[in-house]
């Protein structure tokens, strides 16, 4: 009961934060713009970016599964996308639930010979990798964002790239040196993920008008997405337009744009977790041991 009670709480915080983010951001900025952008949004760009968010989740599955591998946890790769797309489902829908990592955790240790703390560092270190991939591309990109005074060492500001991989890569090495032989795999997998979910924001942003800036723009997406995983909100929502309200702010950058952007892509991401409900419905296919 204590834990119920204690999920029960997280989830009202979570909504509370995600709701009363989104009220902050709506009363700074021109919902009737926002709609009005939204309006005259073209179609076929946002079908594109759809198209490129699904295939960054479908790299994403195939890069988790890798990571499972790499504790001789080998599972059915269809198998391994039905439960990835459930997991989406129930981190962005029960938020107050076991989650969709946690689900993923107790199910394949119910099944597959493999200690609980293994499989929780494979999914963790999966989510670190991605993190790792989002801070370089977010590096790459401040390097050409035009006002200076933002990033005044910005000649140096690379190097955080290199020292980010090795450093990632020593930490491995030191603590978790079973997941050491895939890195390299991993790594790519994991800026193809981001790269794919870029080049979704920048449909994204074509399809709602955005003409100029769009390096800036696309280094905000990736800055907010940073945010985003933190996990305080419901699946990243009202942190990420929180992040877009001030950065665009810091950038000059037009506020209700932005403000659309994020919630396009959010939209994105909800179309495509909602349909893990097929398999919330459906237990009977994860209920048993499947090895590829």
């Amino acid at each position: 009961m204590k834990i119920l009670r204690n999920k029960t709480f997280t989830a009202i915080i979570k909504i509370t934060l995600s709701l009363g983010a989104l009220v902050f951001v709506f009363t700074k900025i021109d919902i009737g713009e926002v709609f009005r952008i939204f309006g005259h949004s073209n179609a076929l760009l946002m079908l594109l970016a759809l198209i490129l968010f699904v295939l960054s989740k479908y790299v994403s599955a195939i890069r988790l599964n890798l990571f499972f591998s790499s504790i001789s946890l080998h599972i059915d790769k269809v198998y391994n996308l039905k439960l990835y797309l459930l997991g989406m489902y129930y981190n962005l829908f029960l938020p107050g639930g076991i989650g969709g990592d946690g689900y993923k955790i107790w199910l394949l240790n119910k099944h597959h010979d493999i200690k609980v703390k293994n499989i929780f560092w494979a999914v963790l270190l999966d989510r670190l990798t991605g993190m790792m991939a989002l801070f370089c591309l977010a590096v790459a990109l401040s390097l050409f964002i035009s006002p200076d005074f933002v990033f005044p060492y910005k000649a140096y500001v690379w190097t955080l790239i290199p020292a980010s991989l090795l450093g990632f890569y020593f930490l491995l090495k030191k603590f978790f040196p079973d997941f050491t032989g895939n890195y390299i795999q991993t790594s790519l997998q994991a800026f193809a993920v981001q790269i794919f979910q870029l080049l979704c924001a920048f449909a994204i942003l074509r399809a709602i008008g955005g003409r100029e800036d769009s390096v800036e723009y696309l280094f905000l997406f990736l800055i907010s997405s940073i945010v985003a995983t933190l996990p305080i909100t419901i699946g990243g929502v009202g942190s990420r337009e929180i992040s877009f309200l001030y950065g665009s702010q810091i950038l000059g950058l037009d506020q209700n744009l932005s403000i659309a952007l994020s919630l396009a892509f959010y939209i994105i991401t909800a179309f495509t977790s909602f349909w893990g409900i097929v398999y919330s419905f459906q237990s009977r296919v994860f209920d048993r041991k499947i090895t590829s």
